[in-house]
């Protein structure tokens, strides 16, 4: 519960007190986003006298809601459609045919989405949950919002207007209690500061050193990789348990490994793809997965959470005046928040180094503060000026000024506040306020048919320009890129997820589109079909492939051109083939979906033969348009309208014969 340090006083406290409403609030996050909206949210119910129950949709049993009179559920969606991870057994649990239209008649409900416009299923999730609790008999408080990332506001463009319709629509349902006044819709955060929920205790530090690193038994690596991802996790479990949040991996996809218990994988190789003098450098990564026995198959994913700059990590604790080696332990603040699932065991490992807590947990060097993080700058900040920017920051009016310095510039934690050098902020907000360290997903590039103990990946690493001609680094793919296995054992924490691209059965023909390094997942299906082809038949390939020059940037040229020869999966004579786009090496760009749109009668051919359709890159537009250009062939050499074309598609991806997996 969210408890407000000003409020009423007197018996009108304690009549507001007596008669709270429940208000269930829900969240489905992949990223954090919706999470922060959630907590937003139930600050603010808390403030204008309900009693908010903040939970995931993983921790929620779905069986409860017919009992439930209030309920928000903020959604994101991810990729091309799909619910984030914490989201799929709630959603399961929904979709069961045995739920009647009456099911949940009596509840109220209101639904948020977050969603990028960039890709086609733009906030589907959103959409397709609120049409579903409609279905079940519930009855919408508010009509859904949905915010979208590609806003100049980001998504709190919707959100503050979306909220201030459900305080009004629900004060219409809910009364307040008697000598009471809601807060103004545009002063929620620069009078007003909540309870933080973590409570921190320091050690002594000689006592709690000989308590951080636990002994790991039974795995392949180096003794200082494996005890320093134990100090990370035992932070990690420590964090979540104080937040009542559900750990991180409570059912890993691939038995026995997960972000408690990863492989320690050896990078054997890391060699550079593109041309030096190219713009962009794309690295080809192998790691030796070790005789563990763990099986992953072609479309799946591997997964591992970056190494932040010791630098960037001491800088962040001088700034704040923390002693990186002093040892502490997080609890909840407040003693009713607790969480069915913690394991005593778990919570009895003792303290932790400070510096370890933030580099294994808190990204302070690459995610940016969220606009809570302004609000609870402000109460802390010694200058005036700042406190008046930041207060101004956390308001509806300054939401555009915010994100224009905050979200388009990348702005790290550790950069605002250096900005902001007056603001002194207490280990409790600290680690309340700032983005936790993410995992990273990488395409495998590699079929385990071909390479049985390793796994490939196909990796750029990311650069850009801020607005202000700032340039950044991405955290993970620069830190990976520096890793160098020639000048001694490195060693990897990592596991395997299931991927959204499912390679069909061998006697379906695959026509895969995959620019960039779209084409990693792509490589391990055309090796793991070359491998077959050597025992069974094997239906073809069709592969279009997009870069920027032939000579510079033309990713694995000599392996895709040695499958097109001698009836390999991807031979013209096998009926297959390779198309490449060089968009750069002529006066007119040339994309993939003009090539595909050149070979209109061998994709229609391979359709008519039961042939399944990959797309795989960036979620700019590529996707839009490549899906466009199949709608408009199966149009033409179907003699049908666009609009059936549509639905031929639409029918081709219920079936799995049509998937794409694209980021932005």
């Amino acid at each position: 519960m969210l408890t407000a340090l000003k409020q009423p006083t007197g018996d009108i406290v304690i009549a507001a007190m007596e008669n709270k409403r429940k208000l269930l609030v829900l969240y489905a996050t992949e990223t954090g986003n919706a999470q922060d909206v959630a907590e937003r949210i139930a600050r603010e119910a808390e403030r204008r006298y309900y009693a908010p129950v903040l939970q995931s949709t993983a921790s929620y049993e779905p069986s409860a809601l017919p009992s439930e009179e209030n309920v928000i559920i903020v959604a994101s969606t991810c990729g091309q459609g799909d619910p984030p991870a914490a989201m799929k057994v709630f959603w399961r649990q929904l979709l069961r045919k045995s739920l009647g239209q009456d099911w949940l008649e009596g509840m109220h409900y209101a639904v948020f989405g977050l969603g990028d416009s960039g890709y086609q299923k733009y906030n589907l999730v959103a959409k397709k949950l609120d049409r579903r609790l409609s279905d079940l008999g519930a009855k919408p408080i508010v009509p859904k919002g949905l915010g979208d990332d590609q806003h100049r506001s980001g998504y709190e463009a919707a959100l503050d207007p979306w909220l201030a319709n459900l305080w009004t629509a629900l004060r219409e349902r809910i009364a307040l209690p008697y000598g009471l006044q809601d807060p103004d819709n545009n002063d929620m955060s620069s009078t007003q500061l909540d309870c933080p929920k973590f409570s921190v205790k320091f050690h002594n530090s000689a006592s709690a050193s000989q308590m951080e690193s636990l002994t790991i038994a039974d795995i392949d690596a180096t003794r200082a990789v494996q005890e320093k991802w134990v100090d990370y996790q035992k932070a990690r479990v420590m964090l979540e348990s104080a937040a009542g949040d559900a750990p991180t991996s409570m059912e890993p996809e691939v038995p026995g490994y997960g972000p408690d218990q990863p492989m320690f994988a050896k990078m054997t190789a890391n060699k550079r793809l593109t041309a030096e003098d190219h713009s962009q450098n794309v690295r080809h990564l192998e790691f030796d997965l070790g005789p563990n026995g763990v099986k992953y198959h072609p479309g799946d994913i591997l997964t591992l959470i970056p190494r932040q700059n010791p630098d960037d990590v001491e800088a962040f604790l001088q700034r704040l005046s923390l002693d990186g080696d002093s040892y502490v332990t997080v609890e909840a603040s407040q003693s009713e928040l607790t969480c069915s699932w913690n394991d005593p065991q778990l919570l009895q490992l003792g303290p932790v180094k400070l510096r370890t807590l933030v580099e294994g947990v808190l990204d302070v060097s690459s995610a940016s503060p969220r606009r809570y993080f302004f609000e609870v700058m402000s109460h802390f900040a010694a200058a005036e000026h700042e406190k008046e920017r930041l207060q101004y920051f956390a308001t509806s009016e300054g939401r555009d000024d915010l994100y224009q310095y905050n979200q388009r510039e990348r702005r790290s934690v550790l950069e605002v506040l250096l900005d902001f050098p007056s603001v002194q902020l207490p280990l409790e907000w600290v680690l309340q306020i700032v983005p936790r360290l993410k995992p990273r997903s990488f395409s495998i590039a590699s079929s385990q048919r071909a390479h049985p103990q390793q796994a490939h990946l196909t990796m750029a690493v990311v650069e850009w320009m801020t607005p202000f001609k700032r340039k950044r680094h991405g955290l993970c793919s620069t830190w990976l890129a520096q890793l160098d296995p020639s000048v001694g054992e490195v060693y990897v924490p990592v596991w395997i997820t299931r991927g959204a691209l499912k390679l069909p059965p061998p006697s379906v023909p695959l026509i895969l589109v995959g620019p960039g390094t779209g084409c990693a997942p792509f490589r391990s299906f055309v090796e793991d079909r070359n491998i077959l082809s050597q025992t069974e038949p094997v239906a073809p390939i069709l592969f279009f492939f997009g870069c920027r020059n032939q000579a510079k940037d033309y990713l694995y040229k000599d392996f895709w051109q040695s499958c097109t020869t001698d009836h390999k999966v991807m031979s013209p004579d096998s009926g297959g083939g390779l198309h490449v786009a060089f968009s750069r090496d002529q006066g007119q760009k040339v994309y993939v979906q003009h090539k595909i749109r050149e070979n209109r009668k061998l994709v229609w051919r391979l359709l008519q033969s039961g042939a399944a359709i990959f797309i795989s890159g960036s979620a700019n537009k590529m996707p839009a348009q490549v899906t466009s250009a199949f709608e408009e062939i199966i149009a033409s050499e179907a003699g049908i309208s666009r609009e059936a074309a549509i639905r031929w598609l639409k029918q081709m991806e219920l079936k799995g014969r049509f998937s794409v997996e694209a980021w932005s």
